[in-house]
């Protein structure tokens, strides 16, 4: 059975905010779910770091202006204003 709907730690899990649901999100299900489409087209969504207006397409996303990484968590894919913001230093990492 699966785990993450869990918090085993205070503000983790598909609720946490920023750069640790990011994190949480890239690492669901062994990766995964990161780069699945979010339900419905996607989500309208504004860059937390540059204000672009653009569609989060997959559950980790970067913009496409300046690469600011967004991320929704699935149980919340439906809610536009649950998209997080890693931070302006974070930096996808690297496809194995």
């Amino acid at each position: 059975m699966c785990d993450c709907g869990s918090v085993k730690a205070p503000g983790g899990g598909p609720f946490a905010s920023g750069r640790d649901l990011v994190e949480f999100v890239l690492k669901a299900h062994g990766g995964s779910i990161a780069m699945s489409p979010v339900p419905n087209g996607g989500l309208t969504a504004t860059c937390q770091r540059c204000g672009t207006a653009f569609i989060l397409e997959t559950f980790v996303q970067a913009c496409p202006e300046c690469d600011g990484v967004h991320a929704v968590s699935p149980p919340r894919a439906t809610d536009p204003t649950a998209i997080q913001f890693a931070g302006p230093d974070y930096v996808l990492p690297a496809a194995a």
